[in-house]
């Protein structure tokens, strides 16, 4: 996962969560309605007034009056969670289940014109045999997203397989509806009707108008394409900088955060000892393992949106890459301003190009989503907005355990390889924005041929053996990257840095398409013949040592005095 620290964010912090499930081919349940006079049941929890709006909450501006709308946000019941989780994986062993799908935005109106619209069929719905919390309208339970609840389409004549299964977990199963013909869905309270929807025109605009928005390039596009690093000037002390880059919010680990929680619930985390790039799950039962990352680089998506974007799906197939998986598919979350607002519209634009192009280049296809407008806060008459945000989900498939690859330093003597190009770039970097105080800037290097190219290669060196480790350099850096494959082990590395480029740009510059690799002396030979087939720049920068750090001959310490820095920094801030 990822967190990130902006300004931007003070007043409408983001949250994007990624899941991802193992369904065996050929168990799969679909989320339709078919089979006339199918009964419908709601199962789950019982319906209240929370999260009524939900949707429309989510679709306007925050201000001083938002806290009016806390009934809009739902209450979530993890525990109750899990018990419908496991109530519904039993149900999906029996021959019971038609469809199935759950209640999110506009609940039992959305999740019954879905499976109607998916299914070519229609529905009558009986609002007054809900389970509910509490006293409610028809249109309260109509637009409920009250959590932990699905929709469920049974067949006719097994519907005591379901009472039973839900009676055994201690949750609500209320017949509530039936399947009909033709593709309306009726709601009625009692017997009289109280709604009726066409359920295709509900879910696919049907006749509904399509807006066309305007767009245009904000001003600030140009200006900070004019960004000359020479206009920087290359600190004297380098490693008294490279001390204060281990401490930044968005460097630092985020321990304080994650350890907070159980991560190693279910044992199918691979990474708890050693980790990879991307966070490694088990497949218990095959050689198979799954690996899965969430990226994306707001700043560098708001310096340039269709570049920034396409370097956020690159870095979560690299992240893939760097752990043995090879990038299967992709969600996101696409989190803007306001839309009717032509500068933010055009970040909207730019970023579907860039995601678009590096999905393709990628062979990685966007299997779902979402799209959150409207993340701007209001204060009077001044409007902030969020960085453009589309944050990627991506899953990769390591289809075979031996070929898991941990970031961390294996052993003294190691030889450390990044292959990739160095460039005099810091565009956009922590280092730029935080040591020298300049915000406004282009996004990084970045180019998607060369970027395509040095992951094929990362992915052909593990599967032919050679490589010991592989990290990808993002925030931070090269310096980052290399401390934190000492984190993992407690080993350290001497490097000599090029002399053709500033020293600065090299350490902490974060032009993309960059990986760290470690391959032991007896493996150099194979890994360069290997190298030399595909053209891909390679550089050899140094070697790992027992733990000490040092950088062009000079001493910078010992890894274990940087590790307590980047271990306590952030909980230090935090708890200020």
């Amino acid at each position: 996962g990822e967190v990130y620290f902006d300004e931007c964010y003070h007043q409408n912090p983001l949250v994007n969560a990624f899941s991802a499930g193992i369904v065996e081919v050929g168990k799969q349940i679909s989320a339709t309605s078919s089979g006339v006079g199918n009964p419908v049941f709601i199962v789950g929890s019982a319906t209240g007034k929370d999260g009524i709006h939900g949707a429309s909450f989510a679709s306007k501006d925050l201000d001083e009056d938002s806290a009016e709308d806390i009934p809009s946000v739902q209450v979530g019941d993890p525990f109750q969670e899990k018990l419908l989780l496991e109530a519904t994986m039993e149900l999906a062993t029996t021959d019971a289940v038609v469809g199935m799908q759950d209640m999110g935005a506009a609940g039992i109106t959305c999740s019954s014109c879905e499976m109607s619209a998916a299914g070519e069929h229609g529905m009558d719905v009986w609002l007054d045999k809900v389970p509910l919390r509490q006293n409610m309208e028809p249109w309260e339970i109509l637009l409920s997203e009250s959590q932990e609840r699905m929709l469920i389409v049974v067949e006719k004549g097994k519907e005591q397989k379901v009472l039973d299964i839900f009676d055994k977990w201690d949750l609500e199963c209320e017949e509530i509806g039936v399947v009909t013909e033709g593709g309306t869905v009726n709601y009625f309270w009692d017997s009289e009707l109280v709604g009726t929807l066409p359920a295709e025109s509900a879910v696919l605009g049907g006749g509904a108008p399509v807006y066309h928005r305007e767009w245009s390039e904000p001003t600030y596009y140009q200006e900070f394409k004019n960004f000359d690093i020479n206009a920087v000037e290359e600190p004297a002390d380098l490693k008294s900088v490279a001390t204060k880059m281990v401490a930044l919010p968005n460097i630092a680990s985020k321990r304080f955060i994650y350890e907070q929680y159980d991560s190693m619930v279910g044992t199918r985390n691979m990474g708890t000892n050693d980790p990879s790039d991307a966070g490694v799950v088990n497949i218990k039962g095959t050689d198979k393992a799954l690996a899965m990352s969430v990226d994306c680089n707001s700043r560098f998506v708001n310096a340039d949106p269709e570049v920034g974007c396409a370097m956020a799906v690159s870095e979560a197939a690299r992240n893939i890459t760097c752990s043995g998986g090879i990038p299967s598919a992709v969600t996101n979350c696409l989190n803007f301003g306001n839309p009717y607002n032509p500068e933010v519209y055009w970040q909207f634009v730019g970023s579907i190009k860039g995601m678009s192009a590096a999905c393709e280049k990628f062979e990685t296809p966007v299997t779902g989503g979402n799209v959150s407008f409207y993340n701007q806060t209001q204060i009077g008459d001044t409007i902030e907005p969020v960085f453009p945000t589309p944050t990627i989900g991506m899953i990769g498939v390591v289809e075979d355990k031996k070929f898991i690859t941990t970031l961390s330093y294996k052993a003294k003597g190691d030889l450390i390889f990044m292959i990739g190009v160095n460039r005099d770039d810091i565009s956009s970097s922590q280092y730029l924005i935080n040591i020298h105080g300049v915000s406004n800037s282009s996004t990084p290097y970045f180019d998607l041929e060369e970027e395509y190219a040095n992951q094929k290669q990362v992915q052909m060196l593990i599967r032919e053996g050679v490589l010991n480790s592989a990290h990808d350099l993002s925030e931070g850096g090269l310096w980052v990257g290399l401390l934190e494959k000492g984190f993992a082990s407690g080993l350290g590395f001497d490097i000599t840095l090029p002399a053709e480029h500033r020293k600065d740009a090299v350490l902490f510059g974060e032009s993309a398409s960059r990986i760290l690799v470690t391959v032991s002396e007896e493996n150099k030979d194979k890994f360069i013949d290997l190298m030399m087939l595909n053209g891909c720049d390679f550089d050899l920068l140094g070697h790992v040592t027992k733990g000490g750090v040092r950088v062009d001959d000079e001493d910078w310490g010992h890894v274990s005095e940087y590790q307590e820095i980047y271990d306590s920094a952030l909980g230090t801030i935090l708890s200020a």
